[in-house]
């Protein structure tokens, strides 16, 4: 069943990709075999994050920036990352409202996609997702993700060249850079440029940028917009293509992709033992009884966690 699913994302049918969608994101049953499969299909994708603080105008610029692919005849796979619904605990789908221009498009497939909780600003499932729309034969996926300052930090593992966006409303530049944004920013851009102080943040961005240089010899370039009224887009669309460019001469697109691979291993390698533990080495009584022992102050939660660390070694021979 699994395979047959896979074969028709293969092929190019729609509908069975948002049904592989479907079951990567909810776990369902055999969502990895689908995933095994087609990861052996991909790589070919080139995968571009755009993130910032919430109203920076990141699904309009998603927007304009994927019609720029469009007019150079490339297919797009959008993963819209949705704050969690804290009443139904879905995505709140604001992001394909505004995106509603390039939903019907052939060469566009757009996934809303909740966080659940997710702290690094991208859902759980999000980079599964992005194996299927490479198998797809996505030439672009641009994943769009909510801010969430100093833990917006997943992105980096999951894409080529980061994006980020702020706007003039976001406050002192310092404060960004302590947030940890720029650290992770391949170009920045500063949107609603007609607004009071756009000019100001730029040069102020653009002054710390050159504090703040790494060793790479990239250095990002600060670009304005107005996503809105689509000015400044070719211009950003021009540098996102210079930084493709750049990362695969100099050879970056390689240790990045091993990078985040190791990475993504190493994820799923300690949510594997995490759950082996709690199911088969770890009784639930034996953490409760912990817990308890904390609470009356008996023992401290180092003393604790210690006790049943010697108790799964002792489980484990």
């Amino acid at each position: 069943m699994e395979n047959e699913l896979a074969q028709k994302v293969l092929a190019g049918d729609r509908l069975s990709l948002s049904r592989a969608i479907s079951k990567v994101e909810n776990r369902t049953a055999g969502y990895g075999d689908i995933l095994d499969i087609l990861f052996r299909h991909g790589g070919n994708a080139y995968r571009i994050g755009i993130t910032g603080p919430p109203g920076a105008g990141k699904s309009t610029l998603v927007d304009q920036v994927t019609s720029r692919a469009l007019d150079l005849g490339k297919k797009v796979g959008i993963v819209a990352v949705d704050p969690t619904s804290p009443f139904s605990g879905g995505a709140l789908l604001g992001d394909r409202v505004r995106m509603r221009n390039l939903a019907a498009h052939e060469g566009v497939f757009i996934r809303s996609m909740a966080t659940r909780g997710s702290l690094g600003g991208l859902a759980t499932a999000t980079k599964d997702v992005s194996i299927l729309f490479d198998a797809f034969g996505m030439d672009y996926i641009i994943m769009e993700t909510i801010g969430v300052g100093q833990v917006e930090l997943d992105i980096a593992d999951a894409c080529d060249t980061t994006v980020v966006v702020v706007v003039p409303e976001s406050g002192d530049s310092i404060q960004a850079m302590k947030a940890g944004l720029m650290e992770i920013a391949d170009i920045i851009v500063v949107n609603k440029a007609d607004r009071e102080g756009a000019m100001q943040l730029a040069c102020e961005l653009e002054f710390i940028s050159g504090l703040r240089q790494s060793a790479s010899d990239w250095r990002y370039p600060i670009q304005m917009t107005e996503a809105i009224h689509n000015k400044g887009i070719d211009e950003l669309w021009s540098a996102i293509l210079s930084h493709m460019e750049y990362v695969r001469k100099s050879g970056h697109f390689e240790t990045n992709r091993k990078r985040q691979i190791k990475s993504r291993i190493q994820e799923l390698l300690e949510t594997k033992i995490r759950s082996y533990v709690e199911q088969e080495l770890l009784p639930r009584t034996r953490l409760d009884r912990e817990v308890e022992r904390v609470l009356r102050r008996e023992v401290s939660p180092f003393q604790a966690a210690d006790e049943i660390f010697k108790h799964i070694q002792s489980r484990t021979g």
